[in-house]
């Protein structure tokens, strides 16, 4: 996303020189570079004693700012003769970097390059900074850093920003200081630092909320919604933009109001409302824009009538589009236009292989001609970017020595630039036609580079939502399975070797890692390297891993190599029989779902069983793939059993993310809160009375809380007091693959699961006693989500909570006081592990004639730690 324009350079010169400043202004990130109007009046200045060289710094600002390059470039060429007579150090320094911006706009790189370095010598030879001239140096520096931005070099500009900010902060400049961490902010965006980024912006909008409406407050809540949208908080980023468009109305401001209905545009297209969406664009159509902000428009309609399967819409706006790039001079807009509308045209290409006829010679010259433009104005990111892009055309035309040439070329650049964000998309790249041109060892090592630097931006690139540069669905986890993919290919080796088989064990971990950092849009685990033959030597952990046209296993037992075993079928199939078996299992419908059940034992655990049986293990863990997260393995059914009547059964996201110890039962205290009335719609839940009686027989230290008395509010308060070991939620709720999506219902409201964990990180931080065990009884996966158990493990994991004992679907009230009760008598008053105590309360179920159908027993999975 690119958040930058003429009128909001024209905003920040205004506001600098109504404060005596010159040119300090914002570091939109991608400034564009606008070509002199033929029709730009000429400014002549005459150069007497009675020219203030201030006033001529002035007027080059003002023209700077209305787009007229090169007239300012006259007018400080004239300024800067003034200060040079005058031996003003200061006034020079300001004169030439402003110069440089200057040059830099109209692609005279050698002019720019040389403007900046005689400012910054001009610094180098003064030895301490006057107070009086502060002012000047953080100028100076702030126009440094919005260079190097420019060039590509955002951890450069980062730093002078940084400095900028602390001498503003020195002075007490409180325009300079929000002004300062605008521009880190747009910094950090461009590194790739999303949830940095947003942090800092959150500060600023803190900062502005007791000035005036302006302007800046309306460029600031865009920047802070788009950002918002890229790290999945929908809501949240559909409030600020309301607030920056309501804004810019009142103050009549035509082009701000233009660009954050655009942003408005994809906040709601990425929430996926797609006729809001396209209102919003409408709107903006009717306004009177500059030229740059309708390519912004026609770009965003495009991703929307692609998003929404519009191909004849998406031809026709594309060609428009095409057309307009022509008509406008070279600009960072322009550039990342050609990027995103080939971006585009490929997958619209990809998508309708069948019918479409695509001009990939027209592509390869509109993306080299982004390529040029890059190299002109000196933006060595935008270039990384284009020829990468480029590179990617030649893919798909399977030219791949071309391919290759173009991505090193692109890889390189990057990788000089430390741009991380790109550098793992052209390893990816670099991958991907590796395997196709047969060099499997040189694509696995370019995968596993690529995974690499996602590992290092977790947090950041990683946890970003459907946005428009970035899918985790369709830009990240691919390269995973991808790698895995390539790593278990059986055509390669008749059996794949251990190195590689750990490797992929590794990599689709941090898959499962990745998905848990995207769910709640942050790095929010510490991960620590487990050995299971350490912490249990009688389990054993399964991976099932979905790759497209197979399913493998790689299975770990104590004190073996890893095994690995192959089903050849499809995703499809799989998606469709656990569907079928879970829909069977939960409404028990006509179809009987022991066929379903032993097919999908059939394909997990029979190519194994004998070892299990031989190995002597009693729990089995699985790190499951989607859609087996949905399913309760305890039902899997070999033909004469159920897998819970042979072995106790655990999920875990990974083993990296256990903390292995075993429960103490010593002085336990527990925090039970449930609902028994019908409460927001939602059904009464009679028998939660009776859990909680059966909690407290067993566990009679702790606090109650039940109905009226559970409210967000008394939650928190009794979290924030106390700490316990055991937390057991009985209410209704909902698990999804959206955290805004996730909630448990509490008397008065629905608590959000990121408020559930703020709650409960605040338990374990009261007292040296982790909680052990986090159970939710009546809640259940979002129905039809296929990532929906993501949920539970987002919950789990970010809480803190070693354990979590959650249901799948909405369990039968009754049934499940029953199973609690034999829970925790089994967890307290034996030496049970978790993951048994579990097993023999379901066992009790399943004796019971009334209860054996797996409906009511099936459901309750243990998450994390099992012993």
């Amino acid at each position: 996303m690119r958040f930058n324009c003429r009128y909001q350079r024209q905003l920040f010169f205004t506001i600098w020189v109504v404060l005596g400043f010159t040119i300090c202004w914002i570091g939109s990130g991608q400034t564009p570079a606008l070509s002199a109007s033929t029709t730009e009046p000429s400014v002549i200045i005459q150069h007497t004693e009675q020219t203030d060289a201030s006033t001529a710094e002035k007027r080059g600002s003002d023209l700077y700012g209305a787009g007229q390059y090169r007239v300012a470039i006259t007018t400080w060429q004239q300024a800067l003769q003034i200060y040079q007579t005058q031996s003003n150090t200061w006034g020079q320094a300001r004169i030439l970097s402003n110069l440089a911006l200057a040059y830099q706009q109209i692609g005279q790189r050698s002019d720019a390059a040389q403007a900046m370095d005689g400012s910054l010598e001009l610094l180098s030879s003064t030895a301490d900074v006057p107070k009086t001239q502060l002012p000047s140096y953080a100028q100076v520096l702030t126009n440094q850093g919005n260079f190097q931005l420019n060039q590509g070099q955002a951890e450069e500009a980062l730093l002078h920003w940084q400095e900028a900010e602390k001498i503003y902060q020195q002075i007490g400049h409180t325009t300079g200081i929000v002004q300062s961490q605008l521009n880190q902010s747009q910094a950090l965006h461009e590194l790739g630092f999303y949830r940095r980024a947003v942090d800092k912006l959150v500060g600023v909008q803190e900062d502005l909320l007791h000035q005036p409406e302006s302007e800046l407050h309306v460029i600031t809540l865009r920047h802070l919604g788009n950002l918002l949208r890229v790290v999945g908080q929908l809501s949240q980023s559909r409030q600020a933009l309301s607030q920056s468009l309501t804004i810019a109305k009142t103050l009549q401001l035509t082009e701000e109001t233009g660009e954050t209905l655009i942003s408005l545009g994809k906040t709601t297209q990425a929430q996926q409302d797609w006729t809001t969406a396209e209102g919003y664009y409408q709107e903006a159509d009717k306004l009177s824009l500059s030229l740059e902000t309708q390519l912004r428009n026609q770009l965003a309609k495009l991703d929307l009538w692609l998003a929404t399967g519009q191909r004849e819409q998406a031809e026709v706006i594309g060609k428009t589009i095409v057309n307009q790039l022509e008509e406008l001079p070279v600009s960072h807009t322009t550039i990342y236009g050609r990027i995103h509308l080939v971006q585009n045209l490929t997958q619209l290409y990809r998508d309708y292989a069948d019918t479409a006829s695509p001009n990939w010679t027209s592509l390869a010259q509109i993306v080299a001609k982004a390529t040029q433009d890059a190299q002109a104005i000196g933006d060595q990111r935008a270039e990384a970017y284009a020829l990468g892009q480029l590179g990617n055309v030649y893919e798909q035309t399977k030219r791949w020595d071309e391919a290759v040439d173009l991505t090193h070329q692109a890889l390189n650049l990057a990788q000089s630039l430390n741009a991380l964000d790109i550098v793992y998309q052209w390893q990816w790249q670099l991958g991907r036609i590796l395997k196709q041109q047969g060099m499997r060892g040189d694509a696995i090592a370019a995968y596993a580079s690529s995974v690499d630097i996602l590992k290092t931006l977790r947090g950041d690139l990683v946890a970003v939502s459907a946005d428009l540069q970035f899918s985790f669905k369709e830009s990240i986890e691919p390269i995973y399975r991808e790698l895995v993919d390539l790593l278990l290919q059986p055509e390669f080796y008749q059996t794949v070797d251990e190195t590689h088989l750990e490797q992929a064990r590794t990599v689709i971990e941090s898959l499962q890692l990745a998905e848990l950092d995207n769910f709640f849009k942050e790095a929010c685990m510490d991960v620590h390297p487990i050995q299971i033959d350490k912490i249990d030597p009688q389990a054993a952990i399964f991976y099932p891993i979905l790759l497209g046209d197979r399913l493998e296993v790689v299975l770990r037992l104590p004190n073996q190599p890893l095994h690995h075993y192959s089903t050849n079928v499809s995703n499809t199939e799989i998606e469709s029989l656990t569907q079928q078996l879970r829909e069977s299992l939960v409404i028990r419908s006509r179809r009987n779902y022991l066929p379903l059940s032993q097919q999908l034992y059939d394909w997990l655990i029979r190519p194994v069983a004998r070892d299990l049986k031989a190995s002597g293990v009693t729990t089995l863990v699985f790190v499951p793939d989607r859609p087996l997260q949905a399913i309760p393995m305890g039902a899997l059914h070999d033909g004469e059993h159920f897998l819970i009547e042979d072995y106790n059964i655990a999920l875990t996201p990974g083993l990296q993310l256990l903390s292995p110890q075993p429960i103490s039962r010593k002085n336990i205290q527990i925090l039970a809160a449930g609902l028994t009335e019908g409460r927001q719609g939602f059904a009464p839940l009679s028998h939660v009375a009776s859990e909680m009686d059966a909690i407290q027989t067993n566990i009679p230290k702790g606090e109650v809380l039940l109905d009226q008395a559970f409210t967000r509010d008394s939650l928190k308060k009794e979290l924030q007091s106390s700490s316990f070991p055991i937390i057991h939620i009985a209410t209704h709720g909902q698990f999804s693959s959206a955290a805004e999506d996730t909630f448990i219902l509490s008397w008065d409201n629905r608590i959000n699961v990121t408020e559930i964990d703020q709650a409960l990180q605040t338990n374990s931080l009261n007292g040296d006693t982790a909680i052990e065990l986090l159970v939710l009884s009546a809640c259940e996966t979002a129905k039809g989500d296929k990532q929906a158990a993501l949920g539970i493990a987002g919950t789990a994991v970010r809480a803190g909570a070693r354990s979590t004992l959650a249901t799948l679907w909405s369990v039968n009230d009754e049934a499940t006081a029953k199973l609690i009760g034999h829970f925790y008598e089994a967890l307290i008053n034996t030496d049970f592990t978790r993951s048994e105590a579990l097993r023999q309360a379901q066992l009790k179920l399943l004796q019971d004639p009334q209860y054996r159908h797996p409906i009511y027993w099936a459901p309750y999975v243990l998450l994390g730690n099992w012993l």
